[in-house]
């Protein structure tokens, strides 16, 4: 099974009950987080958690280790409220379930896109990403 078979099955396992086809907008939202060229994609999330004192959680995301987990307070406190209240305006959910959820996603997917300890390089990551959004987001 390759990289993005594993990351497809794995994610719409853990998020969408095993079934491909379902729209779970949290999900397009940490996606989105991940690949955005504006704030410097998967490397410029990483940066921004590392800079506001989560390094050593980002670095067990990519290495092959156990992932050490993240609150919804400190993704709050990485992304800023304004963020994640737009997020909540936007996909009708109450902020501390985005937050939460975006805990439980985040570490997840990004351990899916780094199997081998390293991050992709940003060709296949887009290419992954864009996989995963279409076969799990898709009607």
């Amino acid at each position: 099974m390759g990289l993005l078979d594993q990351i497809v099955k794995g994610l719409a396992g853990k998020f969408l009950g095993g079934g491909a086809g379902t729209q779970n907008p949290l999900l397009d939202i940490a996606l989105g987080l991940i690949n955005n060229p504006q704030e410097g994609g998967l490397t410029g999330l990483l940066e921004t958690f590392k800079g506001k004192g989560l390094g050593d959680a980002v670095s067990s995301w990519i290495s092959t280790g156990q992932n050490q987990p993240v609150s919804g307070e400190q993704i709050t406190h990485v992304l800023g409220k304004e963020q994640i209240q737009q997020i909540a305006e936007k996909i009708g959910i109450p902020k501390g379930e985005v937050s939460s959820g975006l805990a439980s996603i985040l570490p997840e997917i990004i351990d899916k896109l780094t199997p081998n300890g390293a991050l992709p390089e940003s060709g296949l990551l887009e290419q992954g990403l864009s996989l995963v959004k279409k076969q799990l987001l898709s009607k």
